[in-house]
C-alpha cells in the first residue's frame, strides 16, 4: 500500500522529534536530571537502559528512537503503521584541506615619523592655552 504524502510528512516530523527528544533526554539524564524529566521520557530512557544491557550503545539508541518514532507518529495523527524513514548515514568527516586554522594576525609595525607627509601635531599645552583664551574673551565681551 503506497504511503500518502501527508503521512510521510508526519513520519519525517515524528522521526526528527524522536531523535531530538532522545538526545535531549539522554543528556539531561547524564547531568543528573532524570527525575525532572516527564514520565514518558523516563519510561523511554528506562527501556533504553534495558536495551543497553543487551546490545551496543548505537543499536540501543536506534531501537529506542524507533520506539519513540512509532509513538510520536500515532500521536501526530499518522494513519496505519509508520512508514520506514531512510536511515541517516553519517559520513565520516574527510579532511579536504580547505580549512585553515585560526591564527592571530601579525602585529603591524608602527609607522616611523619621518618625512614631511606626516601632519605636525600640536602640543596639548598649546591647545589648552587657546581654549583658555577663547573662554576668557567670551566672558570679557559678555560683561
Amino acid at each position: 500500500m503506497p504511503t500518502k504524502a501527508a503521512d510521510m510528512l508526519i513520519a519525517r516530523r515524528a522521526d526528527t522529534r524522536a531523535r531530538a527528544d532522545f538526545a535531549t533526554w539522554k543528556m539531561l539524564a547524564k547531568l543528573n536530571g532524570f527525575s525532572a524529566l516527564p514520565a514518558e521520557a523516563q519510561s523511554f530512557l528506562e527501556g533504553y537502559r534495558q536495551l543497553l544491557a543487551r546490545m551496543t550503545e548505537a543499536d540501543a539508541s536506534e531501537a529506542t528512537i524507533q520506539l519513540m518514532y512509532k509513538s510520536y507518529y500515532a500521536e501526530m495523527g499518522g494513519s496505519g503503521t509508520p512508514p520506514e524513514i531512510p536511515a541517516r548515514v553519517s559520513e565520516p568527516a574527510t579532511d579536504t584541506g580547505n580549512v585553515t586554522a585560526f591564527r592571530r594576525p601579525a602585529a603591524r609595525p608602527k609607522p616611523t615619523s619621518s618625512g614631511p607627509a606626516e601632519k605636525p601635531r600640536l602640543p596639548v599645552a598649546l591647545i589648552f592655552c587657546c581654549l583658555a583664551v577663547v573662554y576668557v574673551s567670551i566672558r570679557y565681551f559678555w560683561r
